[in-house]
């Protein structure tokens, strides 16, 4: 009986060899898409030739760790899109609020210049009403002069000036103040004393009518009588005194107090 190469009949099965020939085919398979594993351990564990199912060639394992590389690497990129979109959402909500913050800074800060440049513009006008003067009557003239001589007045000379005015003619506070006094001065007649924010007195006497009354406050321009000639007068005008007191003797020169004040007589 001869010996010789053993062919394979047309029932039988691959040899031993050729299947562990197979297996290394296999590992090489995963070695080269970079997969090496437990996955490749059928391959080497497969030696059954009776075993049922298919044989196992070792492709198995690379098309499995293919797919689980597949996923692995899915879900790393689905991460990193979420944690890309999570970042790009907290920097938008970190800018809006940034906006928010310096857009509620520059209202604030207009709106405490605003209120400053009204405070300003207020603190201006009351500075301006309490120092703006005017003359007693509108487009007149001085008819008497202070401290002229003569017999006509008590104290030998004239404590105030007059105003040419006929009689009715509106008579107006000079500047800010509070009435003092108002009716019958004696030679004066109907007269009016104000005392100014400044400290300082005014006086308005020989009135027909009184418009005020004590304790009021009046503001430059405001009509406070109509002139007249009541009292110790020699016709219709208007005596108006500067003092320093509401008491009669303490008169300062009108004409000089009214251009201090910006008066043009």
């Amino acid at each position: 009986m001869a010996f010789g190469s053993r062919g394979t009949g047309k029932h039988r099965g691959p040899s031993r060899m050729t299947r562990k020939s197979a297996n290394v085919a296999g590992i090489a398979a995963l070695a080269t898409t970079g997969v090496v594993g437990s996955l490749a351990g059928p391959a080497f564990a497969a030696t059954d030739t009776h075993s049922q199912g298919p044989e196992d060639t070792g492709l198995n394992a690379v098309v499995v760790a293919d797919e689980v590389s597949g996923q692995i690497e899915a879900q790393a990129e689905a991460q990193q899109a979420a944690a890309e979109i999570a970042a790009a959402k907290a920097k938008a909500e970190a800018d809006a609020q940034a906006r928010a913050a310096e857009a509620k800074a520059k209202a604030e800060a207009r709106a405490k210049a605003e209120r400053e440049a009204k405070e300003r513009a207020a603190r201006e006008a009351e500075r301006k009403r309490l120092n703006t003067y005017v003359a007693p009557v509108s487009h007149s003239y001085v008819s008497t002069q202070y401290m002229s001589g003569g017999g006509m007045w008590s104290s030998g000379h004239h404590t105030g000036i007059d105003f040419h005015a006929a009689s009715g003619t509106s008579v107006h506070a000079v500047g800010v103040g509070v009435v003092v006094e108002a009716g019958w001065g004696g030679a004066y007649g109907n007269n009016i004393v104000i005392k100014m924010h400044d400290g300082t007195y005014t006086q308005y006497g020989h009135l027909s009518s009184i418009q005020v009354h004590v304790g009021q406050t009046v503001v430059p321009g405001q009509q406070i009588g109509l002139s007249g000639s009541t009292g110790n007068s020699s016709g219709p005008h208007l005596h108006f005194e500067a003092r320093t007191s509401p008491e009669y003797g303490s008169d300062i020169d009108p004409v000089a107090y009214l251009r201090s004040h910006g008066v043009s007589l």
